[in-house]
């Protein structure tokens, strides 16, 4: 008779596609809130100079 190998135990099916995601808070990073307040000082400034 043949041994029969221990198997691992099954993986939970939500982690996967939720790491994909990067499961976390729904907002703009930190570095994307900040590109975008430069953007808009810039635009800002562009329209105030003559």
């Amino acid at each position: 008779m043949k041994p029969i190998p221990k198997t691992a135990r099954p993986r939970n099916p939500f982690a996967a596609p939720a790491r994909a995601r990067h499961a976390g808070a729904h907002r703009r990073s930190a570095g994307a809130m900040r590109q975008r307040a430069e953007r808009g000082l810039r635009a800002e400034l562009a329209r105030r100079d003559p």
